[in-house]
């Protein structure tokens, strides 16, 4: 029994003949050892697109998170600083207060954009170890 702990697999008796093995016999081994081959290229290739699948997610999740508490706190913001700007700065009109408040915001809000934008861009759309083993399968010899 091969399956038992410690005891090696059982090998095929010896014929009585020691030929060297056919030429059917290598090609299918040869055959044999492509499928497995090619197998495990595709099981990388799923990994690595289910790798990079999740890092999309991270980063829209992310990202989209941002935007809105970034579009609700800069609305609640701008009238808190507007409003208290006014009740302390009277030289500067109503007006003028929202207009500074929601500039200092939309540049803060093109600070997290930009942050956002630059985790997206680390994104490998094509794994790149699938991508490397394609390009040498295809280069010619």
């Amino acid at each position: 029994m091969a399956d038992r702990i410690g005891m090696p697999p059982e090998t095929p008796p010896e014929t009585s003949s020691s030929s060297p093995p056919t030429l059917t016999s290598l090609v299918g081994g040869i055959v044999e050892d492509l499928q497995r081959l090619i197998r495990q290229e595709l099981q990388l290739a799923k990994s690595e697109v289910q790798q990079e699948w999740e890092k999309t997610k991270l980063a829209a999740t992310s990202m989209a998170a941002g935007t809105a508490f970034l579009g609700l706190g800069g609305v609640l913001l701008c009238f808190m600083f507007v409003y208290l700007l006014d009740a302390y700065v009277q030289s500067i009109p109503l007006w003028g207060w929202f207009g500074i408040v929601a500039a200092i915001l939309m540049l803060f809000g093109g600070l997290l954009l930009g942050i956002g934008r630059a985790k997206v861009s680390q994104i490998n759309v094509i794994p790149p170890q699938t991508a490397e083993t394609l390009k040498e399968l295809t280069e010619p010899r």
